[in-house]
């Protein structure tokens, strides 16, 4: 695949998509909607009439307050067309988080899905939004005060979205990223995954999130596949769609783990399917008997990848065949330059993961500090993890910078702990945080999530992981939880944890 010189911003992936295949199927998602490739390009216009007509001009911001739909995919692609920045927010925010990003955004119109989302409907009535019906459905949309110009650069250098990450302090921050940025995201996902027209890609990741909006929204609109929207995700739902056709599954390890918990309760241990060729997990790391498990329901090979949003999702993937051991998240994407900072890391050969090139975000919204601290002059990204590579040029994430647990004087790194958790049946997910200790040391905290409750102790837990880890690795209590706090992307948010379960932490522990 050779992208064209005269792609230079989003939209005109769909025009070209309209021009060589118009009537094939590009969208279809849970609300009944299904457009064709021309429908698609035209529904843009349509929005950025809309938008035009209502005062917007290039460097506005739009909000669009979200869950997936076709809507939302129109709205990215018409705001294209005037040269307007795209900020997407989930709709099941809640009210005061939702507050901060408007006002830090200054958006000059926000949109919401409101006829598809009941909390998308909730924030436009708080907000005062009028409803208004459109060829792709009803919204809500509200004009605001025309906010300061932040800039009209064109092509490919012009901010096309402006995604808003808590990362791990919970301060939001707005990521800039360009039109060439997503662009460049859009090839080599599509490129990694070899998709094709006749790809029907499954999209339950949030396109409010930059996985579901680089690696799966743009990556289809660059091969021309496509992408099957689902507003929520349902293990339910996931099977069903599996069994219809869906050809590609880019997910996260909770949604494979519930699927697979899903058909066993059904009675299946494999997936019967013969379109599904492609599977993927990103934003947590693999453990090799949880690899091999998710193998042998799928019946085809999981990859693995990794990036973040400052680098437009992609940074490294793999291209395993079903079996192979390896549980990196692979070499990088072409066009990407990946080094460590060894300084960071606190032994030798595991460093901090820095990475360069065409994919790295201009910078975060009004905050010239953080980007200087996340970019530095030579244009290497400084992404937080700690990683190492190895002889076959791999990536291996080995945890945060800021979660690695000092505990009796070694290095504790919180996915080990986690992979050894998951390797129960009875596990969906953990997550695993230090908390400070006794005489200098962390104690290790263990939040589990079970497939239903009741189906182990903690105390068994323990025992269990006893086998599977150094002794200092162990950890100092295990909390048996209903669900872990999550990014809409299925992302942990171990910042929240020990507010969270304030409570839960705060009583004796259970056999332990």
């Amino acid at each position: 695949m050779t992208m064209s010189s005269a792609f230079t911003r989003i939209h005109e992936l769909l025009d070209h998509n309209a021009a060589v295949r118009g009537g094939n199927l590009a969208v279809l998602d849970n609300h009944g909607q299904r457009v064709d490739w021309a429908d698609y390009a035209a529904l843009s216009e349509e929005y950025a009439n809309l938008m035009a007509l209502d005062g917007l001009r290039a460097g506005d911001r739009v909000l669009i307050v979200a869950e997936n739909a076709l809507t939302v995919a129109v709205a990215f692609f018409a705001a294209s067309r005037l040269g307007v920045w795209a900020v997407p927010v989930n709709a099941r925010m809640a009210p005061h988080e939702l507050d901060r990003i408007v006002a830090h955004a200054d958006p000059a119109m926000i949109l919401f899905t409101s006829a598809i989302s009941p909390e998308a409907l909730s924030h436009a009535e708080k907000f005062g939004a009028a409803r208004v019906v459109t060829g792709a459905g009803p919204v809500h949309l509200l004009r605001r005060k025309a906010p300061p110009d932040e800039g009209t650069a064109q092509g490919a250098d012009g901010v096309a979205v402006l995604l808003y990450t808590t990362g791990t302090t919970g301060d939001p921050k707005g990521v800039m990223l360009s039109h060439g940025n997503l662009l460049f995201a859009a090839q080599a996902s599509a490129e990694l995954r070899a998709l094709l027209p006749g790809d029907r890609v499954y999209g339950a990741l949030p396109l409010t999130h930059v996985f579901g909006l680089a690696s799966m929204l743009m990556a289809s609109a660059f091969a021309g596949s496509s992408v099957q929207l689902a507003a929520r995700f349902s293990p339910g739902g996931l099977y069903q769609a599996l069994r219809d056709g869906v050809t590609v599954l880019p997910a996260v390890p909770q949604m494979h783990a519930l699927l697979m918990a899903y058909a066993a309760e059904h009675g299946h241990d494999q997936l019967d399917s013969t379109a599904l060729r492609y599977v993927s997990s990103g934003a947590a790391p693999l453990d090799p008997a949880w690899k091999r498990k998710a193998e042998a329901f799928y019946g085809i090979a999981l990859q693995n990848g990794y990036g973040m949003t400052e680098s437009t999702a992609g940074v490294s993937g793999t291209k395993n065949p079903i079996g192979q051991a390896d549980i990196s998240v692979g070499p990088p994407l072409h066009g990407v330059e990946i080094a460590l900072d060894d300084s960071m890391g606190g032994e030798p050969g595991v460093g901090e993961v820095l990475t360069r090139g065409p994919h790295v975000m201009k910078g975060y919204f009004r905050n010239p500090d953080e980007t200087a601290r996340a970019i530095d002059p030579d244009g290497w990204l400084r992404t937080g993890d700690l990683g190492r590579i190895d002889a076959n040029g791999h990536l291996h994430i080995v945890g945060r910078c800021k979660e690695l647990i000092i505990r009796g004087g070694f290095n504790v790194y919180p996915p080990e702990v986690e992979a050894a958790l998951n390797d129960h049946p009875a596990v969906v997910q953990s997550a695993v945080i230090g908390r400070p200790g006794e005489g200098g040391n962390e104690d290790i905290l263990a939040f589990v999530q079970l497939a239903r409750p009741g189906l182990v102790e903690a105390g068994e837990l323990k025992e269990f992981v006893a086998g599977r880890l150094s002794n200092y690795k162990r950890p100092s209590r295990i909390l048996l939880v209903e669900t872990l706090p999550a990014s809409a992307s299925g992302k942990i948010l171990k910042h929240k944890l020990l507010s969270h379960f304030a409570e839960a932490l705060a009583q004796p522990p259970a056999g332990l």
